[in-house]
């Protein structure tokens, strides 16, 4: 629960479960290669941007971890070309927000095989959308274990549907039928 001082009274926040309000990946120009906003702070794709590159000004050269701009808790670590970022509110614990980071961090290690880095990142986007949706929903925080949020995305991955697959992998998975069929 934070506290706000407003002149001689302090006003309790009531505690609430939306914690993030927005994940982002920048490389190392500030460019944006993804993000999600979870409130309308930012509105439209202009003003995001201009935050972007706000936000990447800012924390780009520094060695630090926490950050606070514009009224809200920046959380943020570098790997090689990207840069990663975690937003929540002024009052926000920075804790928690730096464990939804990590937990990013560590599932999309895992996934790239310890490969962080831009192009990698760009070849399996996928992937990166089913880990920020298993660990973030709606800015509500759902999972901050890496292992957990790793094999939840190896399950969607199985799972995906006939339309949605390649020619070359719809034949692979038709040659593996006869394989089986003739074997019989």
């Amino acid at each position: 629960v934070g506290l706000r001082t407003e002149g001689m009274f302090v006003s309790l926040q009531e505690p609430s479960l939306y914690t993030v309000k927005a994940i982002l990946i920048l490389d190392n120009d500030g460019d944006r290669l993804f993000a999600k906003y979870y409130d309308d702070t930012y509105p439209s794709v202009k003003e995001q941007k201009a935050f972007e590159k706000n936000i990447f000004n800012k924390t780009h050269r520094t060695d630090s971890e926490i950050a606070l701009l514009e009224g809200l808790t920046v959380v943020y670590k570098s790997s090689i070309d990207l840069y990663f970022y975690v937003i929540g509110s002024s009052y926000e614990n920075e804790l928690m927000l730096m464990a939804v980071l990590n937990c990013l961090f560590d599932s999309l290690s895992q996934m790239l095989r310890k490969n962080v880095e831009k192009r990698a990142l760009l070849e399996n986007m996928e992937g990166l959308f089913l880990a920020v949706d298993e660990i973030v929903d709606g800015g509500v925080i759902l999972e901050s274990d890496p292992q957990q949020v790793v094999h939840r995305v190896a399950l969607r991955g199985e799972d995906v549907p006939l339309t949605e697959q390649t020619v070359s992998q719809v034949l692979q998975s038709a040659k593996e039928q006869i394989k089986w069929s003739l074997l019989r």
